[in-house]
């Protein structure tokens, strides 16, 4: 008796998906970025401006900046950890001993080509619980508008 089988060949977006889970798990925790990873973000557009989300675990305000160059916004951060050299003597250190170190360096930058509507001149930031949020406005002049037609 022969027996049919349904053949789904697997993509390469989930086979790269599958691999890049692999190896963050192979090389620790996904909750904080990782070198060479860039933080999600989510852009939305409104009438009149447009907004950015992006998460930021384990940041403050002070560690990120944020430029914008002409038509380009980019948001970079760099963090460290504090690193003193360890006393011969694991007692006299007030702070305790590292056991385990795995939090280190922190940093990414990512960078976004600002639409023509939006005014470089009047984007806003704001801070809060790990997500920083960017309201970027639009020019008047690209807003929509309703054209009244008149009949003869």
């Amino acid at each position: 008796m022969k027996t049919v089988t349904l053949y789904r060949p697997l993509s390469i977006e989930k086979a790269l998906h599958d691999f890049d889970h692999y190896m963050e798990s192979f090389f620790g925790d996904s909750s904080m970025i990782p070198a060479g990873k860039v933080p999600p973000v989510d852009i939305r557009e409104y009438e009149d401006h447009y907004t950015m989300e992006m998460e930021l675990p384990g940041f403050d305000e002070k560690d990120i900046e944020v430029q914008v160059n002409g038509g380009s916004l980019s948001i970079a951060s760099r963090k460290e950890t504090e690193h003193k050299e360890e006393p011969e003597k694991p007692e006299v250190k007030k702070d305790g001993r590292f056991l385990i170190r795995e939090r280190k360096v922190t940093s990414f930058s990512r960078s976004f080509t600002l639409p023509e509507s939006a005014d470089p001149d009047q984007i806003a930031a704001c801070f809060k619980n790990g997500i920083l949020a960017l309201e970027l406005k639009k020019r008047p002049e690209v807003k929509k508008r309703l054209i009244s037609i008149e009949s003869r």
